[in-house]
């Protein structure tokens, strides 16, 4: 292997120095040449963009796939969605529908006579984010009375689910200019769905909110799905972009 290591460095240097010698003299080369080398230079451009778009995406900070965040220590269930955790099959869309969904767990709702929203997911890639993968949504005229994204929990955080728990949600987000973020978490048990609202402390630098079962009258027993709301009041030509969202569920402290 060392062998084959060394061959592909002389490989390499060789290429280099072809293509070095044939940019310096592409102002007095023929044009058959020339067109030749245009040719196959296109070619290995577009190997080239391939290679460095994967190999910067893998290599920047966070690492893919990370769901790595700070977790309170008696904390029973912790969870980032796909969307900020790896790419998507769809990084985005433009003049999004209502009912829209980005990945599996993510959907756009509105009441938009005319949608003129957009949805996508980019790379983070600032040496303070965690998360892999951030979302931004871009909102230029609004007509409608309400504009949300519902995050679907996984089965996980139900399992064993009791009104003395606490659930938190933390994140990162980033205005153009300020606007009110309500976090509204759903628990559907049996026919019956409870919500509890929060307004996310934007003013504060970290921005989080607990909820707080007790206040609930869910039937642990019957306990289905949960589901997390968050209703962005004013949106009309902002950008918000979502550098995280994590969630942890602990138990209340007994006195």
């Amino acid at each position: 292997m060392a062998g084959t290591g060394i061959l592909d460095r002389l490989n390499t240097r060789r290429a280099l120095r072809r293509w070095s010698r044939a940019a310096r003299l592409a102002e007095r080369s023929d044009l058959k040449t020339l067109r030749a080398q245009r040719n196959e230079a296109r070619q290995l451009s577009g190997h080239l963009n391939r290679l460095l778009h994967v190999a910067e995406g893998r290599l920047a900070l966070p690492m893919v796939g990370s769901n790595a965040f700070p977790v309170p220590a008696d904390a029973d269930w912790a969870w980032r969605p796909e969307l900020w955790r790896g790419p998507l099959p769809t990084p985005g869309m433009s003049s999004v529908p209502t009912k829209s969904m980005l990945g599996s767990e993510v959907t756009l709702f509105h009441d938009c006579a005319f949608s003129e929203l957009t949805l996508r997911q980019l790379r983070n890639r600032r040496a303070e984010d965690l998360a892999p993968y951030g979302l931004r949504m871009d909102v230029f005229r609004f007509d409608g009375s309400f504009l949300s994204l519902v995050i679907d929990l996984p089965e996980t955080a139900v399992q064993g689910l009791l009104r003395r728990h606490l659930i938190r949600v933390e994140t990162i987000v980033e205005m153009e200019k300020p606007l009110e973020i309500f976090a509204r978490l759903n628990i559907k048990h049996g026919p019956n769905t409870d919500n509890i609202v929060r307004e996310l402390p934007l003013n504060e630098q970290e921005v989080a909110v607990e909820f707080d079962l007790g206040y609930s009258k869910i039937n642990e027993k019957r306990v289905e799905r949960a589901w997390l709301d968050l209703i962005f009041e004013g949106p009309e030509m902002n950008q918000v972009t979502i550098r995280d969202l994590t969630f942890s569920r602990r138990p209340r402290a007994e006195f």
